[in-house]
């Protein structure tokens, strides 16, 4: 880590730097390549930027403030869309009866590797075993079929924002697989099929811009195939993101239930017609995993790279203090703090204790966005200095401008890591024609685009012919060529389909 400002010579020879500070080891830098070692990279990032604090249970976690903050802003924004929808916040409980759990039989097949059970209260055994929420669907249709029971009752527009337990994997990744998270949950009930299916992909949209104008992400947005749509489901949405390390990524889902629960729970409603009828249903998440796929797209080998719309802090004051100067530095500093404190967060970073140059290296290390740095001789000039942290240019910008130049350099941050990110998928998607090819993607890191013939058995195959790879999502909007062949099989092809490996 630097230990000295990078003060201009003439200052540093007149100038006596300040006492002699004791700067802690924890802001250590990155020491792992993202592009050599990506999953200690991301294992330094979050730890080293504040992010993650791990636990004595494995897979779950210690969201330390700056992490809960940006699932606040994420919550905020979500929640203030689902609310313009008519969508209201509930909450059910975390425990659920092994009797609900199993009324629905696809549904429990698909949780039972990953659910928690309490089977005990002290040293008794309950009568009935507790699973522990690994998802909602069941213990909230429990309570649907008692709240509907006419068409007036349609449609019901329910959500939650919760925590979810899911045991059953080895290889715990902080935010991106972790045994408990933090989601919200839609669950709705309509009273036609065209109704439910249009929320379905209403969600999936809002959930894209939620991608794009909160984590600077571009996403596919796609329909799963049979085997890896959601237990129960008719069909599963999903936006995919495709990460710099060559993985893909299921990024959230918007599950069209059908009628399957409202079969199984016994949900009925009388019908404008006065017949009784079934609902048809979806349900929705969005979860902390997202955040943890910006870290992935964006951060370098510097630490945390956010995007302005999402980062707690904007913005960083770091003045440039001398002994003979410093109350002048700090009054101007001050003043830039309140100009922009309007329009962004914003911090005055005061601390005697530390070199300018520790701080630089802190605030890069946890991604703030901008940096603006300022001392005697840019006063003199009427000026200061302002980095971003994405490209980390630097500009001299007057003092009469800084808050409009400030604004529009984060715009200009969220639109570029945006862009970047899109350009860095568009330059390594290729379509494949056959297994030889698909097999050379995947080996080169890329996103294989190949026409399918929609067959599970096929699907199946591509774990034996391409380790670790497999179907992402079919995505929306494109369509195979008359008379294309499968690229996997050689059959007949009827769907484009993303392949790639993925977490």
């Amino acid at each position: 880590m630097a230990d000295k400002p990078p003060v201009e010579k003439s200052q540093a020879k007149k100038q006596a730097q300040p006492q002699a500070k004791t700067e802690p080891a924890k802001t250590l830098g990155i020491t792992a390549k993202k592009e050599e070692d990506f999953g200690e990279w991301f294992s330094q990032v979050i730890t080293r930027a504040e992010l993650i604090e791990y636990t004595e249970v494995s897979g779950c976690y210690v969201f330390r403030p700056a992490s809960f903050e940006m699932w606040e802003k994420t919550r905020s924004f979500l929640d203030a869309e689902f609310k313009r929808r008519g969508v209201r916040n509930a909450y059910f409980p975390l425990f659920i009866p092994e009797r609900l759990m199993n009324k629905e039989k696809s549904h429990i097949a698909g949780f039972t590797p990953e659910v928690a059970w309490v089977t005990h209260s002290g040293e008794t055994k309950l009568a009935e075993r507790l699973a522990v929420r690994p998802t909602s669907e069941t213990i909230m249709y429990e309570s649907f079929k008692k709240w509907i029971r006419s068409w007036r009752d349609l449609p019901l527009l329910i959500n939650q924002w919760c925590n979810i337990v899911r045991w059953e994997f080895k290889n715990p990744v902080p935010f991106i697989r972790s045994r408990e998270f933090l989601w919200q949950e839609g669950h709705t009930v309509h009273a036609t099929e065209e109704c439910a299916k249009k929320e379905t992909f209403e969600i999936l949209d809002l959930y894209e811009k939620a991608y794009k104008e909160l984590y600077a992400i571009p996403v596919i947005k796609g329909i799963k195939s049979d085997s890896e749509k959601f237990a129960g489901a008719l069909y599963t949405t999903s936006c995919e993101v495709f990460l710099p390390n060559g993985k893909a990524a299921q990024g959230c889902t918007s599950h069209a239930l059908g009628q399957n629960f409202a079969k199984a729970f016994d949900i009925t409603f009388i019908d404008k017609d006065e017949q009784k009828k079934h609902p048809w249903q979806n349900s929705w998440g969005f979860t902390t995993r997202t955040l943890g796929l910006m870290i992935m797209m964006h951060s370098d080998n510097k630490g945390l790279v956010l995007p302005p719309s999402i980062a707690p802090l904007q913005a960083v004051i770091v003045p440039i203090m001398f002994d003979d100067s410093k109350e002048r530095v700090l009054k101007e500093a001050a003043k830039i703090r309140d100009a922009l404190a309007p329009d962004c967060s914003v911090m005055l970073d005061d601390r005697a204790e530390y070199t300018p140059g520790w701080k630089f290296n802190e605030w890069e290390m946890k991604g703030v966005p901008l940096r603006i740095e300022i001392g005697p001789k840019d006063i003199d000039k009427g000026q200061a200095v302002m980095a971003r942290r994405d490209t980390g240019k630097k500009e001299f910008i007057p003092l009469s401008e800084i808050a409009a130049r400030a604004a529009d350099a984060l715009c200009a941050m969220q639109k570029d890591l945006y862009d970047k990110a899109l350009e860095h998928r568009k330059a390594n998607t290729v379509t494949v024609k056959d297994i030889p090819e698909l097999q050379k993607a995947i080996k080169e890191e890329k996103l294989a685009r190949a026409a399918w013939c929609n067959d599970e058995k096929c699907e199946t195959s591509i774990k034996d012919k391409v380790e670790g790879a497999k179907i992402i999502c079919l995505p929306l909007g494109e369509k195979v060529n008359a008379g294309e062949s499968c690229a996997l099989c050689g059959k007949k092809a009827v769907a484009i389909a993303f392949i790639a490996k993925s977490y």
